[in-house]
């Protein structure tokens, strides 16, 4: 009876070696064709490739399946870059057999669904998906055009008048403003603001900074389109104002400043048409706005449709902005149609 133990024993034992022996020789036949597929690819050899990876066989159950797994996957690919759908499809399908939750399979199969679709409905639920965080972002982008329209004219009032003032120092110190933010990119001005004063312990928000950065360099700019728009007004104006006996200011605020009404509004109106444009470059600030908003979703999904409705949205706000600049030129210059 102990012989016949011994017996069943080493039976089993020698049954259990070559099957280890087995899987081992199929392990080591499986990696020896993902190296030569992989070589056929790099040669540019898709189909043999595909051929290669095909004889990778389906593992027993409980047995490791890294090899067929990558291989499926791996013909997945070359498949949608043969434009050969229906084979991509299949050679995903038979990993999310054996593994249903298989994320790379499944995802592979919604993708390649999702190409199969016309290109309307492909647009039409990317639009679904993408524009609630691109509108969120224009959001943010209006908001910042409206804060700096508020702030800018003010600040190029303020400077265009002391620029033109009598007063040597404050004439200079205007002149060193324009100077100082029309010769320096605007895109530096936000680091500095942002990045450079906490050096000197001023730390910003990003909004404030953002606000603060295009408010300063629009009003440079603002302030010498004021100043030329009051200095082309006829110097008689201004002494037939004192003849009546206006005083210095009121004579600007009264007869001079709305004259230059209907010569502001075209570069004023440009200025704040470029204006949704250069709020693009606070996303550099920790700022998500529209630009910053396409550019994460881009980067997430790797899909041009984010940029494109971006640009969709930047269009109809400057198309808008357009819009209501040339009827407010219209209402200021409607004395002179009559």
């Amino acid at each position: 009876m102990n012989r016949f133990y011994i017996l069943i024993s080493r039976v089993a034992v020698t049954l259990l070696f070559l099957w280890t022996l087995a899987g081992t020789g199929r392990a080591l036949d499986s990696d020896a064709l993902s190296r030569q597929a992989g070589e056929l690819m790099a040669q540019g050899d898709l189909p043999g490739a595909v051929e290669l990876l095909r004889q990778i066989p389906v593992p027993p159950k409980g047995a490791d399946a890294g090899a067929f797994v990558a291989s499926r996957m791996q013909m997945a690919r070359i498949y949608v870059s043969l434009n050969e759908a229906d084979k991509a499809l299949a050679a995903s399908r038979e990993v999310l057999a054996l593994f249903p939750d298989n994320s790379e399979a499944r995802n592979a199969v919604a993708a390649i669904q999702k190409q199969q679709q016309s290109r309307w409905l492909s647009l039409l639920d990317d639009s679904r998906k993408f524009l609630p965080a691109l509108l969120k972002g224009a959001t943010m982008t209006l908001l910042l055009v409206l804060c700096t329209m508020l702030v800018s004219p003010l600040g190029g009032l303020l400077i265009a008048l002391g620029r033109i003032s009598t007063f040597r120092p404050l004439s200079a110190a205007c002149w060193f403003v324009i100077w100082f933010f029309r010769g320096t990119p605007l895109l530096l001005q936000l680091f500095f603001i942002y990045y450079g004063l906490p050096a000197f312990g001023v730390t910003l928000p990003p909004l404030t900074a953002a606000v603060i950065g295009l408010g300063l360099n629009y009003s440079a700019y603002l302030g010498e389109i004021i100043r030329g728009a009051i200095q082309s007004i006829d110097q008689g104006q201004m002494e037939a104002a004192k003849a009546i006996g206006m005083t210095y200011g009121q004579a600007m605020r009264r007869v001079i400043i709305p004259q230059t009404y209907k010569r502001l509004m075209p570069p004023i109106g440009n200025e704040f048409i470029a204006l949704i444009k250069d709020t693009a470059l606070v996303s550099t600030i920790a700022m998500v706005e529209l630009m910053r908003s396409a550019d994460q979703l881009f980067n997430t999904y790797f899909n041009i449709t984010a940029l494109a409705l971006a640009a969709a949205i930047y269009l109809l706000l400057t198309s808008i902005f357009t819009f209501i600049f040339e009827k407010i030129e219209y209402r200021a210059g409607i004395y002179e149609h009559r």
